[in-house]
């Protein structure tokens, strides 16, 4: 076989072909120059971060092995606390009736947003009205909250006003320990529903509307658009919102503490409230650590659900 023929034109073109090859391989540390600016930015959220939840996790963690004495100084004392808090007879009760609230809420409230969310998304005209009429019992101060629906739930209230223009007896809302939850949970669910509905609403309207319009011209009514089309388009959002909600509703306390501080007769005494009393009413740190530790492994166990449940959204 002879030698290739090496002609000015293919040197030419080698040439240009190594030249642009070079040209286009990344320089060592360029990525770093290119987006060092956007790291700096990025510094103080990250310390933000650390300061202000990393370190008080890891000084929670470590104080629930201690005694704490702002007087006469911290005294290590090793799984004392938690001994403490097992034998507590209100700590049961308090996961008790804080799985009771979860289940209230996933029951009355968690499927409220979501057919919020598909009634608006169909209605013909009005559909920015609604949105803004939904959202605003979310943007309502918690002291006007609780005012009103004690009011509400009062005997005399508005409430037992219309159950008595039916012939019903009147019922002991807040004072009455198996409708206290119950009460607490209508009451959030009036309030909070709307922002979860935004984000249910996004999801609707994120869906490519040639599905709908080729749904109507096979005929598909209503409740078959919503059957076959919204509700499967939406279930990683909906399962998200899910795992959301009991990680949110698992360290519920502010509805209980204001307006029943945890009665009538502990009914509404969930476990971040027992939190709470431990360290900040009887002072006891070391305790309240404790039982915070413990729902943060849960919360953990949660997330790390949420996350290899939506791992292909990631």
């Amino acid at each position: 076989m002879g030698e290739p023929v090496i002609s000015p034109g293919n040197m030419q073109q080698n040439t240009v072909k190594a030249s642009t090859s070079a040209s286009q391989k990344p320089r060592r540390g360029s990525n770093w120059k290119q987006y060092m600016w956007g790291y700096l930015f990025l510094v103080p959220a990250i310390a933000i971060f650390i300061v202000f939840l990393w370190v008080p996790i890891i000084k929670g963690m470590v104080y629930s092995f201690y005694n704490i004495d702002f007087v006469k100084g911290n005294t290590f004392v090793g799984f004392d606390n938690y001994v403490k808090v097992f034998h507590n007879p209100d700590v049961l009760l308090s996961v008790r009736n804080t799985l009771y609230y979860m289940l209230l809420c996933l029951v009355i409230g968690f499927w409220v947003p979501i057919a919020a969310s598909i009634a608006i998304s169909e209605l013909r005209w009005f559909q920015g009205f609604a949105r803004i009429a939904a959202y605003l019992p979310f943007v309502v101060p918690g002291v006007v909250l609780y005012g009103m629906w004690r009011w509400m739930y009062d005997p005399v209230g508005p409430i037992n006003a219309l159950l008595g223009w039916f012939g019903a007896d009147p019922v002991s809302f807040i004072s009455d320990g198996r409708w206290s939850m119950v009460s607490i949970v209508f009451m959030e669910t009036w309030q909070q529903f709307g922002s979860a509905m935004l984000i249910y609403l996004a999801g609707v309207l994120s869906i490519p509307r040639d599905w709908y319009e080729a749904a109507e011209i096979d005929g598909a009514g209503v409740w078959a658009r919503i059957k076959y089309i919204t509700l499967p388009s939406m279930r990683n959002l909906i399962v998200l919102m899910l795992i959301l909600q009991l990680i949110g509703t698992s360290q519920a306390y502010q509805s209980q503490l204001a307006l029943l501080d945890g009665g009538p007769n502990k009914a509404t005494l969930t476990y971040a409230l027992l939190t709470v009393k431990y360290a900040f009413t009887q002072l006891d740190y070391g305790a309240g650590t404790a039982l915070g530790v413990l729902m943060f492994i849960v919360l953990s166990v949660l997330g790390v659900l949420q996350y290899k449940l939506n791992k292909e959204e990631y």
